[in-house]
């Protein structure tokens, strides 16, 4: 008897499976490769106009940056870093704990939606650069080896309206049916704001928290400027501008930026795991 062959494979399968695979991979990288592809051509730009247009002025070609940063080593960067990012801490604690606590008061006490809403406004449209002198009158020079109250101040303030408004949205999209049914059971406006309007609020919160994390980073480095302290970013800028020194200057706007990117990527990844488990969805 001929040997019989085993049954052939529809060629589509093998098709699909390709088109799958690649499509599942395109869409996974679609957004580095599109990043990536920005950040060169954001570096191409800055080269290119470094050595035409504004050749022979104070703009440093990235390999000067680079070659600076190197030079200044991690020494210097993280004994200034260290300072700032401590104060832009304790600001957005203390702002974002304030915003919150506000936020669920209005909440339990609806009469004062209107006086909370108005403060977070203010708090918005106030002027740093202006308000700086007033606070560091009020608040003083910090002890040695102390963060400047000044900084740790104006990072409070900075964070303050994104997560008062946040919050705010985040509470009132609870659903109305679970609302109703804690209402049902005798539960109280603590009951809801604790059982259902937190959870429900938390991708609207956090969305905020992923907003207020650079700002609170700015507001330090302004309050660092007339803060009284010797070391952090703003002095350091301060230093560089004093000195002309345009390719340290550069360099720590951009290890500011990676900073900044950082607080906003870690709440932007903590984002993405609470968020389903907040609307009962899989991951």
């Amino acid at each position: 008897m001929p040997k019989r062959l085993p049954p052939r494979l529809p060629p589509r399968l093998f098709t699909g499976l390709a088109t799958g695979l690649s499509t599942g991979l395109s869409a996974r990288s679609r957004g580095w490769l599109a990043g990536a592809a920005g950040l060169g051509a954001l570096v191409a730009g800055w080269w290119v106009a470094a050595l035409t247009i504004f050749s022979g002025t104070s703009v440093p070609t990235p390999s000067g940056v680079v070659s600076r940063l190197l030079e200044d080593g991690l020494t210097f960067y993280r004994a200034n870093f260290v300072v700032t990012i401590e104060e832009a801490l304790r600001g957005f604690v203390y702002g974002n704990v304030v915003a919150l606590a506000l936020a669920s008061l209005v909440l339990l006490v609806p009469a004062l939606e209107t006086v909370v809403t108005q403060i977070a406004i203010i708090s918005y449209c106030i002027p740093i650069v202006a308000i700086t002198p007033i606070l560091y009158i009020v608040i003083g020079p910090p002890s040695s080896g102390e963060p400047s109250g000044t900084a740790v101040s104006l990072a409070a303030i900075s964070v303050f309206f994104t997560t008062v408004v946040g919050a705010l949205l985040g509470f009132r999209s609870a659903d109305r049916t679970s609302l109703d049914l804690v209402s049902v059971y005798g539960g109280g406006r603590w009951k809801q704001l604790s059982k259902v309007q937190l959870v429900s609020a938390l991708p609207a919160i956090l969305s905020a928290l992923q907003i207020a994390a650079p700002a609170a980073f700015l507001g330090a480095i302004l309050g660092e400027y007339i803060g009284g302290v010797d070391r952090g970013v703003g002095p350091a800028l301060v230093n560089a501008q004093q000195n002309l020194d345009s390719e340290r200057a550069w360099g720590i706007a951009l290890v500011c930026g990676l900073v900044a990117g950082v607080g906003y990527a870690v709440f932007g990844v903590l984002s993405r795991f609470v968020t389903p488990w907040s609307t009962g969805k899989a991951a």
